[in-house]
Protein backbone atom coordinates (compact mmCIF):
# COMPACT_ATOMS: atom_id res chain seq x y z
CA UNK A 1 0.00 0.00 0.00
CA UNK A 2 2.78 2.45 0.54
CA UNK A 3 3.38 2.06 -3.43
CA UNK A 4 0.10 2.08 -4.85
CA UNK A 5 -1.33 4.77 -2.70
CA UNK A 6 1.42 7.08 -1.85
CA UNK A 7 2.47 7.68 1.66
CA UNK A 8 1.66 11.03 3.75
CA UNK A 9 5.57 12.31 3.65
CA UNK A 10 4.74 12.71 -0.18
CA UNK A 11 1.71 15.19 0.76
CA UNK A 12 3.78 16.65 2.70
CA UNK A 13 6.42 17.55 0.36
CA UNK A 14 4.34 18.75 -2.12
CA UNK A 15 1.34 20.62 -0.55
CA UNK A 16 -0.25 21.54 -3.25
CA UNK A 17 -0.28 18.93 -5.86
CA UNK A 18 -3.36 17.04 -6.70
CA UNK A 19 -3.29 13.51 -4.95
CA UNK A 20 -7.11 13.19 -4.77
CA UNK A 21 -10.11 14.72 -6.08
CA UNK A 22 -13.78 15.03 -4.26
CA UNK A 23 -13.83 12.47 -2.04
CA UNK A 24 -17.61 13.15 -1.93
CA UNK A 25 -18.25 12.28 -5.36
CA UNK A 26 -18.48 9.28 -6.54
CA UNK A 27 -15.82 10.01 -9.66
CA UNK A 28 -12.49 9.17 -10.70
CA UNK A 29 -9.65 10.48 -12.79
CA UNK A 30 -8.20 8.18 -15.28
CA UNK A 31 -4.62 8.78 -16.68
CA UNK A 32 -1.96 7.58 -18.53
CA UNK A 33 1.77 8.30 -18.23
CA UNK A 34 4.97 7.97 -20.51
CA UNK A 35 3.27 7.77 -24.16
CA UNK A 36 2.98 8.04 -26.97
CA UNK A 37 3.83 4.96 -28.61
CA UNK A 38 2.06 3.15 -31.41
CA UNK A 39 2.63 0.04 -29.48
CA UNK A 40 0.29 0.78 -26.37
CA UNK A 41 -1.90 3.82 -26.83
CA UNK A 42 -3.77 3.00 -29.84
CA UNK A 43 -5.14 0.08 -28.19
CA UNK A 44 -6.00 2.08 -24.80
CA UNK A 45 -7.52 4.70 -26.94
CA UNK A 46 -9.94 1.68 -28.64
CA UNK A 47 -10.86 0.62 -25.50
CA UNK A 48 -11.20 3.99 -24.04
CA UNK A 49 -13.74 4.77 -26.78
CA UNK A 50 -15.65 1.02 -26.95
CA UNK A 51 -16.37 1.84 -23.23
CA UNK A 52 -17.01 6.05 -23.62
CA UNK A 53 -14.77 6.96 -21.19
CA UNK A 54 -12.76 9.88 -20.95
CA UNK A 55 -9.12 9.76 -19.98
CA UNK A 56 -6.06 12.18 -19.31
CA UNK A 57 -2.92 10.91 -21.08
CA UNK A 58 0.44 12.51 -19.43
CA UNK A 59 2.83 12.38 -22.38
CA UNK A 60 6.60 12.99 -22.89
CA UNK A 61 7.30 15.46 -25.47
CA UNK A 62 9.85 13.52 -27.49
CA UNK A 63 7.64 11.06 -28.14
CA UNK A 64 4.80 13.21 -29.22
CA UNK A 65 7.43 14.44 -31.20
CA UNK A 66 8.15 11.02 -33.17
CA UNK A 67 4.54 9.98 -32.82
CA UNK A 68 2.70 13.38 -33.67
CA UNK A 69 -0.49 11.78 -35.45
CA UNK A 70 -0.32 10.02 -32.09
CA UNK A 71 -1.13 13.21 -30.16
CA UNK A 72 -3.26 14.30 -32.69
CA UNK A 73 -5.33 11.22 -32.23
CA UNK A 74 -5.70 11.56 -28.80
CA UNK A 75 -6.62 14.89 -28.92
CA UNK A 76 -9.31 13.90 -31.70
CA UNK A 77 -10.86 11.68 -29.65
CA UNK A 78 -11.28 14.38 -27.17
CA UNK A 79 -8.98 12.86 -24.19
CA UNK A 80 -6.63 15.23 -21.80
CA UNK A 81 -3.36 15.85 -22.15
CA UNK A 82 -0.76 16.60 -19.53
CA UNK A 83 3.10 16.90 -19.57
CA UNK A 84 5.29 14.92 -18.36
CA UNK A 85 8.62 16.55 -19.22
CA UNK A 86 10.26 16.41 -22.90
CA UNK A 87 12.33 13.02 -22.06
CA UNK A 88 11.30 11.58 -18.97
CA UNK A 89 13.80 13.62 -17.15
CA UNK A 90 14.30 12.06 -13.57
CA UNK A 91 14.42 14.45 -10.36
CA UNK A 92 17.90 13.95 -8.98
CA UNK A 93 20.22 15.65 -10.89
CA UNK A 94 18.92 19.09 -12.99
CA UNK A 95 18.73 22.09 -11.50
CA UNK A 96 15.36 23.35 -11.18
CA UNK A 97 15.33 25.92 -14.30
CA UNK A 98 17.21 23.64 -16.25
CA UNK A 99 13.69 20.73 -14.77
CA UNK A 100 11.63 23.98 -15.78
CA UNK A 101 12.68 24.59 -19.32
CA UNK A 102 12.53 20.47 -20.28
CA UNK A 103 8.85 20.58 -19.10
CA UNK A 104 8.67 23.73 -21.08
CA UNK A 105 9.68 22.09 -24.35
CA UNK A 106 7.14 19.96 -24.07
CA UNK A 107 4.78 22.25 -23.44
CA UNK A 108 5.46 23.93 -26.46
CA UNK A 109 4.79 20.93 -28.57
CA UNK A 110 1.03 19.68 -26.41
CA UNK A 111 -0.50 22.62 -25.23
CA UNK A 112 -1.41 21.48 -21.90
CA UNK A 113 -2.00 24.62 -20.30
CA UNK A 114 0.44 23.49 -17.96
CA UNK A 115 -0.88 20.39 -16.13
CA UNK A 116 2.03 18.47 -15.20
CA UNK A 117 2.82 15.13 -13.47
CA UNK A 118 6.73 14.30 -12.86
CA UNK A 119 8.48 11.20 -14.11
CA UNK A 120 8.22 8.44 -10.88
CA UNK A 121 5.73 10.67 -9.13
CA UNK A 122 7.98 12.69 -7.82
CA UNK A 123 10.47 15.45 -7.86
CA UNK A 124 13.04 17.69 -5.68
CA UNK A 125 11.53 19.93 -3.48
CA UNK A 126 13.29 23.12 -4.89
CA UNK A 127 12.04 21.52 -8.69
CA UNK A 128 8.25 21.34 -7.22
CA UNK A 129 8.52 25.27 -6.15
CA UNK A 130 10.26 26.16 -9.15
CA UNK A 131 7.05 24.77 -10.83
CA UNK A 132 4.81 26.16 -8.84
CA UNK A 133 6.00 29.66 -8.85
CA UNK A 134 6.31 29.45 -13.08
CA UNK A 135 2.16 28.11 -12.68
CA UNK A 136 2.21 24.93 -13.23
CA UNK A 137 -0.38 22.67 -11.64
CA UNK A 138 1.30 19.51 -10.33
CA UNK A 139 -0.94 16.21 -10.74
CA UNK A 140 0.10 12.99 -8.43
CA UNK A 141 -2.19 10.25 -8.02
CA UNK A 142 -4.32 8.25 -5.47
CA UNK A 143 -3.80 4.85 -7.16
CA UNK A 144 -0.80 3.53 -9.05
CA UNK A 145 -1.86 0.28 -10.33
CA UNK A 146 2.04 -0.90 -11.07
CA UNK A 147 0.88 -2.28 -14.22
CA UNK A 148 5.03 -1.64 -15.37
CA UNK A 149 6.30 -3.87 -12.53
CA UNK A 150 7.57 -7.14 -13.76
CA UNK A 151 7.03 -8.42 -10.09
CA UNK A 152 3.36 -8.39 -11.13
CA UNK A 153 0.92 -10.11 -12.63
CA UNK A 154 -1.96 -8.72 -14.62
CA UNK A 155 -4.12 -10.37 -12.27
CA UNK A 156 -2.61 -8.91 -9.46
CA UNK A 157 -3.28 -5.25 -11.33
CA UNK A 158 -6.58 -5.78 -11.83
CA UNK A 159 -6.63 -6.33 -7.70
CA UNK A 160 -4.39 -3.31 -7.08
CA UNK A 161 -7.50 -1.08 -9.13
CA UNK A 162 -10.29 -3.01 -7.25
CA UNK A 163 -8.56 -2.28 -3.61
CA UNK A 164 -7.34 0.66 -3.66
CA UNK A 165 -10.01 2.77 -5.90
CA UNK A 166 -12.12 4.89 -3.67
CA UNK A 167 -13.51 8.13 -4.36
CA UNK A 168 -11.69 10.87 -6.22
CA UNK A 169 -8.92 8.71 -7.19
CA UNK A 170 -6.99 9.87 -9.52
CA UNK A 171 -5.26 6.43 -10.95
CA UNK A 172 -2.17 5.98 -13.27
CA UNK A 173 -1.38 3.45 -16.23
CA UNK A 174 0.91 3.77 -18.41
CA UNK A 175 0.69 3.47 -22.30
CA UNK A 176 4.57 1.89 -22.18
CA UNK A 177 6.04 -0.93 -23.31
CA UNK A 178 6.49 -2.34 -19.90
CA UNK A 179 2.52 -2.33 -19.68
CA UNK A 180 0.64 -2.81 -22.46
CA UNK A 181 0.81 -7.11 -22.28
CA UNK A 182 -0.81 -6.80 -18.64
CA UNK A 183 -3.11 -3.98 -19.81
CA UNK A 184 -4.43 -5.87 -23.06
CA UNK A 185 -5.56 -8.57 -20.53
CA UNK A 186 -6.98 -6.68 -17.87
CA UNK A 187 -7.76 -3.10 -19.07
CA UNK A 188 -11.45 -3.51 -19.98
CA UNK A 189 -12.55 -5.91 -17.15
CA UNK A 190 -11.05 -2.96 -14.78
CA UNK A 191 -12.41 -0.22 -16.28
CA UNK A 192 -15.89 -2.30 -16.82
CA UNK A 193 -15.65 -2.92 -13.24
CA UNK A 194 -15.39 0.43 -12.08
CA UNK A 195 -18.04 1.51 -13.92
CA UNK A 196 -20.26 -1.42 -12.18
CA UNK A 197 -19.59 0.22 -9.36
CA UNK A 198 -21.04 3.94 -10.38
CA UNK A 199 -18.07 5.66 -10.67
CA UNK A 200 -18.07 8.59 -13.32
CA UNK A 201 -14.80 8.84 -15.23
CA UNK A 202 -13.81 12.62 -15.33
CA UNK A 203 -10.66 14.37 -16.56
CA UNK A 204 -9.68 17.59 -15.54
CA UNK A 205 -10.45 21.24 -16.05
Amino acid sequence: MLIEQPPQLLHWLYPDALWRMDRHQKSVYLTFDDGPIPEATPYILDVLDHLDIKATFFMVGDNARRYPHLLEEVRRRSHRIGNHTYNHIGGLSPHPRQYLANAQKAEDLLHTGKLFRPPHGWMLPAQYRQMRRSGWRIVMWDVVTRDYSTRLTADDILENVRRYTRNGSIITFHDSLKSIDKLQQILPEALTWLKAQGYEFRVFE
